[in-house]
């Protein structure tokens, strides 16, 4: 469905964007596309969707080179975050145009999710907020029922309500047509519980690719006596630290395993999973942690 091989984009030539990106997935899946803000998500996804041309490398989307390509676009949407409509487009107007680019259109799934989300036709698309606008860029998206569907920052600006609205919708849609989804975010506690797998992107290349079971697992915090913990943790990636009196709380690149419950135990120390968006956010840092 995706193939990319040794991607790389630089604006103007000069400024290096992406390094030698590689990935594929041929199966229907959600995956999750999470970096820190310059990574290179959005110019990986406008690359994705033929919106720009890589500099070197190949990219194919069901088989065709994305950009200026028609075939190729019969199998895509695209939905940027806050996405560029027209300013003189109503709601309906964007749907009718979102028909008219996606042949796999499914039209009463997008009746129904304009009910879900109280989207009123005739308003202006200039004039909705932030939220309603998310809510419209998903509607179409989802009825798009595109073999490759992008979303960018898809919860930018939703409730909590229609925040899990999204989640049931999209995820019923997935099981009814299997399509390959990506989503883009910078909160992936937002959107976990949607994916199959993440791809993690870091100063213009892959740093993870793997399953959100496997990502789970990675990052423990070791707590307790400060000589027992740097006696533990001496030699091994350490993300983060803090510290109180004679009491050490350190995160460790490390999974969360039996053998590490038997050493914290055996040494009187607790041993908690990390969350994974503090992992993920250590694991980009540029600090340097040192015992």
């Amino acid at each position: 469905m995706i193939t990319v091989e040794n991607v790389k984009y630089s604006y103007d030539k000069t400024t290096p964007v992406l390094h030698g990106i590689s990935f594929s997935e041929n199966e229907p899946v959600i995956i999750g596309l999470w970096g820190r803000n310059g990574a290179g998500k959005t110019t990986l996804m406008k690359l994705l969707a033929g919106h720009q041309q890589a500099s070197e490398g190949n990219i194919e989307i069901m088989g065709h080179a994305p950009y200026n390509n028609a075939e190729a676009q019969q199998h895509l949407c695209y939905m940027q975050e806050d996405h560029p409509f027209s300013q003189i487009w109503s709601v309906k107007d964007a749907m009718r145009f979102a028909k008219y680019f996606n042949p796999n259109w499914n039209q009463s799934t997008a009746d129904k999710l304009l009910k879900v989300f109280k989207l009123q036709e005739h308003k202006k698309t200039s004039k909705l907020s932030t939220g309603m606008k998310t809510a419209l860029q998903l509607v179409i998206g989802v009825a798009s029922q595109a073999s490759v569907t992008i979303l960018d920052e898809p919860t930018n600006g939703l409730d909590a309500g229609m925040r899990k609205k999204f989640y049931e919708v999209l995820l019923e849609s997935y099981e009814e047509h299997p399509r390959l989804i990506l989503l883009s975010t910078h909160h992936i506690e937002e959107v976990q519980p949607l994916c199959e797998s993440l791809i993690v992107i870091h100063q213009g290349s892959v740093l993870l690719n793997e399953t959100l079971d496997e990502l789970r697992e990675k990052g423990i915090w070791l707590t307790g006596d400060k000589e027992k913990v740097d006696e533990l943790s001496k030699g091994l990636n350490i993300l983060e630290k803090k510290e109180v009196g004679s009491v050490k709380k350190v995160m460790i690149d490390a999974p969360f395993s039996k053998e590490w419950k038997e050493r914290a135990h055996a040494n009187g120390l607790s041993l908690e999973k990390a969350d994974l968006q503090d992992y993920l956010l250590n694991i980009t840092d540029e600090k340097e942690i040192r015992i």
